[in-house]
């Protein structure tokens, strides 16, 4: 090093006027206009203008070899720049820094893409060459974020009596919901651990040893599908308390929230966030993480098609099926193709079709409309107060069906007339989901959520003979149509865990085998206790503004689940292989 850094690049102002300095960063921009060369010189903290006399013979070799992203060191005095060329957008515009010292620290290639706030390259190029995208500021100023927000975590989860205790990485196999990550041991042939898909059953025995408070910033790993939201490794706020109930996780989470998008978005959000039960979500949005940003709202309308002469429909109703569906205020402004589109949508879901009505005046109209009648058309219009550029959308099915599509075709709408202010942060809470749903193809009960899900007392008699009708202390935190938490309060009575496990085909000698430690551990005091996990990777995208979880991990895996930059997953040594007593074989694809 030829000298030490006085100064980052993002620090100087015109209160160091006249003073000698030393930066050290990479060559952002670089204008040649004859005798003199203007670097932009840029670190994590900024930006700094350099001037460099290229008629002095010291600085004019060294200069001029300078290409992009080149490492250099200057020695130089900060001056003032001209009026003219003064810079508010930036926190160094009001000065420049004349050159008398530069060193050429490292060179670089040729860059694959050029390193911009609007970068061009596709998204597989950035992540090839990840320390490269991070260098742009839109990149740096997301993973800063993470660090102010992940900062505001700690603090105040501290100051509120929590404990931050850490949990083992290297944990027993107990399959149930995504695939594990698999850890073959070497002084165990034959065994493996594997990677936590959660610390849940750990944080329950932190409960049980009396550490009332604790939360962890916990690495979680599932072997699962990849979307634009998902990884293979995520980070959660993972937290947990004894002698709580469902109102006391709500008011320790929208207060981490409020502090959280007060540090990372200056906004104060308005508490209690409101509550929805699973059943109204789906009855109202058809979604269990609805986006309450713009209404379309879902409703029943099946009485007002009643002696309808449209066959498919009179054929539905005559089997206990319904009509839903929702109104789009001037809904006849959207396109004939989007339509189209949507309808595709509704019959790849499983709909017969997509009921499309416009409102013109006292009139219906559309390719269903002639087939209505005057009383439906009349009874329509005015039971849901159609107005006149009005459209409505409709499927005829089972209702729990017919929302799910619909709540799908919400959300294209809101996307296709721009209802959503994006400016906006709604939260809200689903609860009261059914501990259970059926699996049509493998004929079982299966959890929900999961299986360590408190019922409700009055539910607890359904458990062994209709287990849907069972609902758990189980919630989610979603905002702006994303799910950025999940909790419940959980069970702390070893026979009803056992009861519990049963229904989901969970024999009580399974259930030692795989759970024992937990159910152990149930037996000596186990106090009541609840929790709740926010996923920091989610927030840190809903504070952002972005359409992708990969955009605010710093070193994030493909929807392939491959590392493009490390080449990861890799074949290993043989020799590895050999230790600890494995051998692949692989199918005819490899």
């Amino acid at each position: 090093m030829p000298f030490r850094r006085s100064h980052t690049c993002g620090e100087l102002g015109e209160n160091q006027n006249g003073q000698t300095v030393h930066l050290m960063g990479w060559v952002a921009k670089l204008r040649d206009l004859g005798g003199l060369k203007f670097i932009d010189i840029r670190d994590r903290h900024g930006v700094t203008q350099l001037i460099v006399d290229t008629n002095d013979e010291e600085l004019a070799e060294p200069a001029g070899q300078l290409r992009m992203e080149d490492v250099i060191a200057v020695e130089g005095e900060v001056g003032p720049r001209p009026d003219d060329m003064k810079r508010s957008d930036m926190a160094t515009g009001a000065i420049e820094v004349k050159v008398r010292r530069l060193v050429v620290l490292n060179k670089s290639e040729v860059l694959p893409f050029t390193i911009a706030d609007d970068v061009k390259a596709n998204e597989d190029l950035r992540l090839k060459y990840r320390y490269l995208d991070l260098r742009r500021r839109p990149m740096k100023e997301k993973i800063e974020l993470r660090h102010r927000v992940t900062l505001a975590i700690r603090n105040y989860l501290n100051g509120l009596g929590f404990l931050e205790i850490e949990t083992p990485m290297l944990v027993r196999c107990t399959p149930e919901g995504a695939r594990d990550y698999l850890v073959p041991s070497r002084l165990h042939p034959g065994c493996f651990y594997a990677l936590p898909q959660s610390p849940q059953l750990y944080k329950q025995i932190l409960m049980v040893s009396g550490f009332d408070r604790y939360f962890q910033l916990a690495r979680c790993m599932r072997d699962e599908d990849l979307r634009a939201d998902r990884q293979p490794e995520h980070t959660q706020i993972d937290m947990e308390m004894s002698f709580v109930e469902e109102r006391d996780v709500f008011e320790l989470c929208e207060g981490l929230m409020s502090e959280i998008f007060a540090v990372g978005a200056g906004v104060e959000l308005k508490t209690p966030f409101p509550v929805l039960s699973y059943e109204e979500a789906i009855d109202r949005y058809g979604i269990d993480k609805p986006d309450t940003r713009f209404g379309l709202e879902l409703q029943t309308i099946t009485e007002a098609f009643e002696d309808t002469g449209f066959r498919v429909i009179s054929s539905a109703l005559s089997k206990g099926e319904s009509v839903r569906g929702f109104v789009v205020p001037d809904g006849a402004t959207i396109a004939k193709r989007d339509l189209d589109t949507m309808e595709e949508e509704a019959k790849a879901l499983g709909a017969g079709g997509l009921i499309r009505l416009k409102c013109q005046g006292e009139k219906l109209s559309g390719p269903v409309a002639k087939f209505l009648g005057e009383a439906v058309e009349k009874r329509l219009i005015e039971s849901l107060h159609l107005n006149d550029g009005d459209l409505l959308l409709a499927v005829v099915g089972e209702a729990r069906k017919v929302s799910g599509i619909l709540g799908k075709l919400r959300l294209i709408a809101g996307r296709l007339l721009d209802l959503t202010d994006h400016s906006r942060f709604d939260f809200l809470w689903v609860n009261q989901f059914p501990l259970y749903e059926w699996d049509e193809e493998r004929r079982v009960y299966t959890a929900s959520h999961h299986l360590f899900s408190m019922p409700y007392k009055e539910h607890i008699e359904f458990l062994e003979k209709e287990p849907l009708k069972v609902k758990a202390h189980l919630y989610d935190l979603v905002c702006n149509g994303i799910e950025l938490a999940s909790g419940s309060i959980r069970i702390h009575n070893r026979e009803l865990q056992e009861r519990v496990m049963a229904v989901a085909g969970i024999d009580k000698a399974d259930a030692d085998r795989r759970f024992g430690f937990l159910l152990n551990a149930l037996e000596y005091g186990a106090p009541p206790h609840g929790g709740i996990a926010p996923g920091i990777d989610r927030i840190i995208m809903v504070l952002a503004g972005c359409d992708s979880i990969r955009d605010v991990i710093a070193f994030p895996k493909t929807q392939k689940a491959s590392s493009l930059m490390d080449e990861a997953p890799s074949p290993v040594d043989p020799a590895q292989l050999e230790e600890l007593n494995i051998e692949i074989k692989l199918d005819e694809k490899g």
